[in-house]
C-alpha cells in the first residue's frame, strides 16, 4: 500500500474459541465495538456491521470478501473467555497480496474490557496508518459506556438478539436492554436499544403500533436526558418525528444532526436519502445513498433504499433489477413487494400486478394496504367505478387508518379527482398520517403534480424551514510549509545520528515520542512532505543499512537474513518483499552484482 491510497477496512466477526458456545454475543460485541471505534477515524472507510457480518459462518475467501466490500484491508480475530479472563487475538490482512502484515494477542482480565477494546482499536488504527498512509487518530477511540460489566453484558446480549430480526428474538432483546438500564440507569445505549426494538416491532406489525411506539418514545426521552447530542439518539428522534409525529422538518433536522455527529452512519444516511427524495432533491438523495452503499453494500435495507431512490427518480429498470434480487433472497420483503407492484402498475403490466397480489400472504400486509393496492390495480385497468373504491373510502373515515388515507389519496390522484385528493391529504395534518407523508410525492400520484395547488402543498408537506446541512469536515493541515520543512529536517537528522530504524519494534508512536512530535503531525509530515507512508520510510533506511553491511567483507560470514535482522527487519518475507520493491532485484542478486 502506498501513501494516499484508498484507506478502507472490513472487520470480520471474531470467532468464538470459548468452550461455552453461548459466548457468541460477546464476540459479536467485541467486533462491533472495533467497527464503531475505527469508524471514528476521519478518512478511513469502515464497512458497517451488517455487511461485515454477512460473511459470518461462511467459507468465503479473503479475495472474494474484499471484492464484494471493496476494501484494501481485512481484520480477522478470535475471542476466548474463561475464569474471568479473556484472550483476544487479531490480525490485519493486506488484500492486494493476502499477506498478514500485523498480528497481536491480548491476555487481560475481563474487568479491563473497555481499556482493552481501546488498546486494540488504537493499535489497529496505528498499523493502518503506518502501512496505508496518514490518518488523524484520537488519543482514545473507545469510551467506557458503563461502569457495570453486568449491565454491558445484558446490553451485548440485547444487541445479539436484536440483530436476528424476528419477533421472538426482539422480545428477548427488550428483556436484556431493560435489565441493562435497571442495573445502570445512565446507560444511553441501553435506552436506545429499547427504542430501536420497540420501533422495529411497531413498524413491522409484531405488536400493537400505538403501544409499541409509546414505549419507544419513552426510551428515547430517557436517552435524550442523558446525551442529547448522541448520534443514535438523533437517528431515533428522526424516526419518531417522521413515523409518529408526521413532522417532515423535524425528522430532517434530527437526521442531519445525527450525520453531523457521526458522518459515516449508514442507517442515518439511508433515511436522509429517502427524506431528500420525498422532497424532490434527487442529487442529494443520490449522494447520501451512494455513501451509505460504500459503507454497507450488502445490507438489504441499503439496497432497498437505493432501489427506492431509482424508482422515485424514474429509473424503473435499474430499480426493478435490485428489487428482483431482494425478493429472490427474501420473498417476504414487504417494501420491495410494494414498490415492485407500483412499477408494474405504472408500466401498465396489470396482469402481472394482479398475479403478484394473489401471491401475497394475507398476514404479510395490513387489510387496508391490500385493499388499497387492489383498488389501484382496478382503477388502472379502467374500472373507475370499482366497489373497492367505495370500500376504501369507508375505511378512510377512521382517524388511525393511515394506509387507507394514503391509498385513497393516490386513487383520487390517478382518477384526476384532485379536489378529493387534496381533501384527503389534509388528514396528514389532522391525524398525523406518516403514510401520507410517504405517498404524497410518490410517482403513483404523478397526475396531480401538474395541479397548480401542488407546489404549495409540497412546501407544506416537506418544508425547508430551519433545516441546515450537516457541516463538512475540514481536512487538517497541521503546519505551514516553512515549519513543516524545519521538522522534516529534524527527523532526517535524527535518523542519521541515532539510527532508530535499527529497532525492529519501532512504531510511529515510539518515533513520535523520540523526536517530540505529536503522532498525527509526524504521520502527516512523513506522508505529505516526504511522500511515503511510515512503513516505506523506515524500510528504505533499513535497506540502505543492509546494502552497506552486505558489501563489507567483514560480514561475509553472516547470512543475508542475518544482515537483514541487523538492519532492523524482523521478518524474512517482509525484508525480501521490501528490498525487491525498492531496489528492483532480490537481495541475493544485489549481493552478486556488488561482488
Amino acid at each position: 500500500m502506498k501513501a494516499g491510497t484508498h484507506k478502507s477496512i472490513a472487520v470480520l466477526p471474531f470467532r468464538n474459541l470459548s468452550q461455552d458456545t453461548d459466548n457468541e454475543y460477546f464476540c459479536d460485541g467485541i467486533t462491533e465495538e472495533i467497527i464503531i471505534a475505527l469508524s471514528r477515524i476521519q478518512d478511513l472507510r469502515v464497512i458497517s456491521r451488517t455487511s461485515s457480518f454477512y460473511f459470518k459462518n461462511q467459507e468465503t475467501s479473503i479475495k472474494e470478501i474484499a471484492e464484494k466490500l471493496d476494501v484494501t484491508n481485512i481484520l480477522e480475530g478470535s475471542v476466548r473467555l474463561g475464569a474471568g479472563k479473556m484472550r483476544i487475538a487479531a490480525q490485519l490482512i493486506n488484500v492486494s497480496d493476502e499477506t498478514n502484515f500485523w498480528s497481536e494477542t491480548w491476555d487481560r482480565p475481563l474487568e479491563d474490557l473497555f481499556e482493552t477494546q481501546d488498546e486494540i482499536s488504537l493499535q489497529i488504527a496505528d498499523k493502518l496508518r503506518e502501512f496505508g498512509g496518514h490518518l488523524e487518530i484520537s488519543d482514545h477511540l473507545v469510551n467506557s459506556p458503563t461502569k457495570s460489566l453486568s449491565a454491558y453484558e445484558h446490553y451485548l446480549k440485547g444487541r445479539f438478539h436484536f440483530f436476528q430480526w424476528n419477533p421472538e428474538d426482539t422480545h428477548k432483546a427488550i428483556e436484556h436492554f431493560h435489565q441493562a438500564v435497571v442495573i445502570d440507569d445512565q446507560l444511553v445505549d441501553g435506552y436506545l436499544g429499547l427504542a430501536d426494538s420497540y420501533s422495529f416491532i411497531a413498524v413491522a406489525g409484531f405488536a400493537p403500533r400505538e403501544e409499541a411506539w409509546m414505549k419507544a418514545i419513552e426510551a428515547i426521552a430517557s436517552a435524550k436526558k442523558l446525551d442529547p447530542n448522541h448520534a443514535g439518539l438523533n437517528y431515533m428522534l428522526g424516526h419518531q418525528y417522521f413515523f409518529v409525529e408526521a413532522d417532515f422538518a423535524g425528522a430532517m433536522q434530527y437526521e442531519l444532526k445525527s450525520v453531523a455527529v457521526k458522518p459515516n452512519n449508514p442507517e442515518a444516511l439511508q433515511f436522509l436519502s429517502s427524506l431528500y427524495v420525498f422532497q424532490g432533491d434527487f442529487k442529494k438523495s443520490k449522494e447520501h445513498i451512494l455513501y451509505a452503499k460504500s459503507l454497507d453494500p450488502l445490507n438489504p435495507e441499503t439496497r432497498f433504499f437505493e432501489a427506492n431512490y431509482l424508482y422515485r427518480s424514474g429509473d424503473y429498470p435499474a430499480a426493478e433489477e435490485i428489487l428482483n434480487d431482494l425478493l429472490e433472497a427474501n420473498n417476504k420483503n414487504l417494501p420491495a413487494i410494494i414498490v415492485s407492484l407500483y412499477m408494474q402498475i405504472l408500466t401498465n403490466r396489470l396482469d402481472e400486478a394482479k398475479a403478484s397480489l394473489e401471491g401475497i400472504p394475507d398476514e404479510l400486509m395490513t387489510p387496508d394496504e391490500l385493499l388499497g393496492l387492489k383498488c389501484l390495480v382496478e382503477i388502472s385497468s379502467g374500472h373507475t367505478d370499482t366497489p373497492l373504491l367505495k370500500e376504501l373510502e369507508q375505511h378512510a373515515k377512521e382517524p388511525t387508518a393511515h394506509h387507507a388515507h394514503s391509498y385513497l389519496f393516490i386513487a383520487y390522484a390517478r382518477l384526476e379527482e384532485n379536489d378529493k385528493a387534496f381533501q384527503e391529504l389534509e388528514k396528514l395534518f389532522e391525524f398525523k398520517s406518516s403514510i401520507l407523508l410517504l405517498g404524497f410525492s410518490d410517482p403513483m400520484a404523478q397526475k396531480i403534480f401538474t395541479d397548480p395547488r401542488y407546489p404549495e402543498y409540497h412546501k407544506k408537506v416537506y418544508p425547508n424551514k430551519a433545516i441546515k446541512p450537516a457541516p463538512k469536515r475540514k481536512s487538517t493541515k497541521p503546519l505551514e510549509n516553512d515549519k513543516a520543512e524545519v521538522l522534516v529536517d529534524k527527523i532526517q537528522h535524527y535518523f542519521q545520528d541515532e539510527r532508530p530504524y535499527l529497532n525492529p519494534a519501532l512504531t510511529l508512536r515510539v518515533l513520535a515520542d523520540q523526536v517530540d512530535i505529536h503522532p498525527n503531525t509526524l504521520s502527516w509530515l512523513i506522508n505529505e512532505h516526504i511522500g511515503k507512508n511510515f512503513n516505506e520510510f523506515i524500510n528504505e533506511y533499513r535497506i540502505e543499512h543492509f546494502k552497506k553491511l552486505v558489501v563489507d567483507p567483514s560480514n561475509s560470514h553472516i547470512s543475508l537474513i542475518g544482515l537483514a535482522y541487523e538492519s532492523g527487519f524482523n521478518s524474512k518475507t517482509v525484508f525480501n518483499t521490501a528490498f525487491k520493491k525498492t531496489v528492483g532485484m532480490t537481495p541475493k542478486a544485489f549481493q552478486k552484482s556488488q561482488s
